[in-house]
């Protein structure tokens, strides 16, 4: 198995409903293992969160476990999950979020 940080941990998220945040979003993922980052990108213009994230995972095995359950149900809204096979640049996405 890699060191953490020579491999990306990461899931993609989408279907998101307007109604949950950062932290709930978190919460939910972190029962499949120890969420390092929860990227949920907010609208400056309407204040809302864009309906998708980036989930990363310390570990493979929370990354697994996460891939494995379906569907993911949440607040009645059905979340859809998936593997993010790009490495994920934070520092990229801060930078344009700075910018719109």
């Amino acid at each position: 198995m890699s060191a953490p940080g020579k491999k990306v941990f990461e899931l993609f998220v989408s279907k998101i409903p307007w109604t949950l945040g950062t932290k709930e979003v978190k919460e939910y993922f972190g029962q499949f293992g120890h969420v390092r980052k929860c990227l949920l990108p907010f609208d400056k213009g309407t204040g809302f969160h864009k309906g998708f994230c980036w989930i990363g995972y310390t570990t493979e095995e929370g990354l697994h476990n996460a891939l494995h359950k379906d569907p993911h149900v949440v607040e009645g809204s059905k979340l859809q999950v998936q593997q993010n096979m790009m490495p994920f640049t934070w520092r990229r996405m801060d930078k344009e979020a700075e910018e719109s």
